[in-house]
């Protein structure tokens, strides 16, 4: 949901500004070159526009810009996969599904059958796409205020775990369809890959109460990136994130989600499989949708008060770009 990717954030123009930043204060080498006058100094590099803060009064013009508050992430390819895992809550098991299928080695006619089974199960997550967005818009819209109402939010967050608990039901074909395309070992590598891919899952979901100063993923990271928050900023969001998660304990055991998704391996493993038969997809899913839903709401939450006026206009922005683009 945010651009923080449970939201998809740009974080490529970020890192490429750090790198072109980095490469404007390196020393060129003099090796085999003839004597020159050494070039001008350049002027102090100045921060991008939506970090700038009022300078201190004892800066003076010719002073070296301090550090970036937060080191870069150097693994931009990890941060990119964490980034799909949350924001892939309102699909429940099925998102997991659907990212799992493209993992698999198909032969070409399986290729044409696979990927109509797949947008079909696509197309039965919208109504809850539809969901996650207007809660991303009551986000933006509380954000831009200044003062997020948690009961719109509440209510934003059980259509997204109501849409969410229906899916198995509406995709009980397409399951049966996949199933039957598969050969006994495709069936079996996509039991693994779903099973890979909620455990990554589960680790993009828990970054943010970690005990890491250098916010290397997580919401956090997508904040330092997109909106410059400095070191003290983002402690004191991770701060109020955990006492409000402490307020509304979650089930870290995932207990609902473990049972169905070794229900559905089983199954799905076998010879014959009926999708309607294989237990615990409503609870499952509620508890993914609500479990992200919930987690990036309270951050959000957390996150408003903490930051300058003109961050909380382009968290909004881009919380609403974010709530209006077209379903992946």
């Amino acid at each position: 949901m945010i651009p923080i990717r449970w939201h998809r954030l740009a974080v490529a123009p970020a890192l490429a500004l750090c790198l072109a930043l980095a490469a404007c204060g390196a020393e060129p080498s003099t090796a085999g070159s003839p004597a020159v006058a050494p070039p001008p100094p350049l002027p102090p590099t100045e921060p991008p526009p939506i970090v700038s803060a009022a300078p201190s009064p004892s800066v003076t013009a010719t002073s070296t810009p301090p550090a970036p508050a937060v080191a870069p992430n150097p693994q931009g390819a990890e941060l990119a996969e964490g980034e799909e895992h949350r924001e892939h809550h309102h699909g429940g098991v099925l998102a997991l599904v659907v990212m799992s299928i493209k993992d698999l080695d198909l032969s070409s006619d399986q290729r044409v059958a696979v990927e109509k089974i797949r947008a079909d199960m696509a197309s039965k997550m919208e109504p809850a796409r539809t969901a996650g967005r207007e809660l991303a818009s009551t986000l933006a819209d509380g954000v831009a205020a200044g003062k997020i109402d948690r009961a719109k939010v509440d209510a934003a967050i059980a259509t997204v775990v109501t849409q969410a608990q229906g899916l198995h039901d509406s995709s009980l074909a397409a399951l049966n369809d996949l199933h039957a395309a598969l050969s006994a070992p495709q069936r079996a590598k996509l039991v693994d890959e779903l099973q890979g891919h909620w455990e990554k899952w589960k680790e993009a979901q828990g970054h943010d109460e970690a005990d890491d100063h250098q916010h290397r993923s997580g919401h956090l990271l997508a904040l330092v990136h997109e909106l410059g928050i400095s070191q003290d900023q983002a402690e004191k969001i991770k701060a109020a994130f955990r006492d409000r998660m402490k307020a509304s304990p979650q089930d870290h055991a995932h207990k609902e989600v473990q049972d169905h998704l070794q229900a559905l391996a089983t199954a799905f493993k076998s010879d014959t499989f009926d999708a309607k038969k294989v237990a615990g997809a409503k609870a499952a899913n509620g508890h993914l949708a609500r479990w992200g839903a919930t987690r990036m709401a309270r951050f959000i939450e957390a996150a408003a008060p903490v930051l300058t006026p003109e961050q909380r206009t382009k968290l909004a922005r881009i919380l609403r770009d974010h709530a209006n683009r077209s379903a992946p």
